[in-house]
């Protein structure tokens, strides 16, 4: 069975370019040009919804210029692939606070997911400015609000940012790094996870049939036997 939905951990794009000996944003460029490749990829394979990890809570650690040159590849992005993502009927939905972001960005963000919202084909979730645990302190504060006092599983789904998705079936992480991140940690509760040493920019159309030939190969319990 094909996975309905993946969740991709984007990791190495540093580290790629590092071992290149170019800029670390060389390395963000390459990623960003790889997740148009995997996300026709995993279309190919028949998956339903892609979510990509693209930037973390976290990240805003990193030196302001790299900062700004990942605003300026989101913006790049945005301009060059949205005409592509409507007509091949991608769903493009974004996962996260964008408030911190600049405003035109914001700006075409929200152009582009209501452009895209009727499409059915595909679902692409990107994590801009995502953390699991502030998704979770926002969904709190939301049923908090609203009077919710005995929430059921179902309920809290319904405040994530995922709400009406189902939870991803399979978790890559590239790079090696055997962690999580604060990615998902509500919906991945029994996503079967698999772990590449590749690089985010190395990471190929047929890594992804790897990834998912060994997810075909697990026996999935939930718990029972």
């Amino acid at each position: 069975m094909i996975p309905g939905h993946v969740a991709i951990i984007m990791d190495g794009n540093g580290r790629w370019a590092e071992k290149k000996s170019l800029p670390r944003a060389c390395g963000h460029k390459q990623g960003v040009r790889n997740m148009k490749e995997i996300v026709n990829a995993a279309s190919g394979l028949g998956i339903k919804i892609l979510t990509l990890y693209a930037f973390s809570t976290e990240n805003w650690k990193r030196p302001q210029n790299e900062i700004e040159g990942l605003f300026s590849l989101i913006r790049q992005f945005l301009k060059e692939e949205l005409g592509e993502l409507n007509g091949s009927e991608i769903k493009l939905r974004i996962l996260g606070d964008l408030s911190k972001f600049p405003k035109d960005i914001t700006a075409d963000i929200e152009s582009a997911c209501e452009i895209t919202s009727q499409n059915t084909k595909f679902e692409l979730n990107i994590a801009l400015n995502y953390g699991a645990r502030q998704e979770l302190i926002r969904a709190f504060e939301a049923m908090s609000k609203q009077g919710i006092k005995e929430p059921t599983e179902e309920t809290v789904s319904s405040f994530l940012y995922t709400s009406g998705q189902p939870d991803p079936d399979l978790l890559i992480r590239t790079s090696g790094e055997l962690r999580i991140s604060n990615f998902l940690l509500w919906q991945i509760a029994y996503s079967e996870i698999y772990v590449t040493d590749k690089l985010w920019p190395d990471f190929t159309k047929e890594d992804l049939k790897i990834a998912v030939a060994a997810f075909q190969k697990r026996k999935r319990r939930f718990g029972g036997l």
